[in-house]
């Protein structure tokens, strides 16, 4: 379904991000975010990202998408920055503390 992201990140994304509202949306599978995620997240995996199209685009942007490691949020950034959705990865969940979630 979803190719690996071979594509980093510019550098001053993040700090963009920093200081605006974004919406979290964590990739990793439900069982791995009952067992933690940042507050105010909002729970999407990566294999539903397809089928819940319609609902992500409804979603405040930017995205700052987020999994365990980075490797599945950079998936759900490429596809859904092709649908042009105005998207970033956050990487792992627990280093996307610092944004603001809407």
């Amino acid at each position: 379904l979803f190719a690996p992201n071979r594509r980093k990140n510019k550098k001053s994304d993040k700090p963009k991000l920093k200081n605006s509202l974004c919406t979290i949306v964590d990739v990793r599978t439900r069982e791995e975010y009952s067992g933690g995620h940042v507050v105010g997240s909002i729970n999407i995996p990566l294999n539903e990202v397809q089928d819940r199209f319609e609902e992500i685009q409804n979603l405040k942007s930017p995205l700052v998408l987020c999994c365990a490691s980075g490797n599945r949020s950079g998936q759900a950034q490429h596809y859904l920055s092709q649908k042009e959705i105005d998207c970033h990865n956050g990487g792992s969940w627990l280093d996307v503390n610092y944004y603001q979630s809407k």
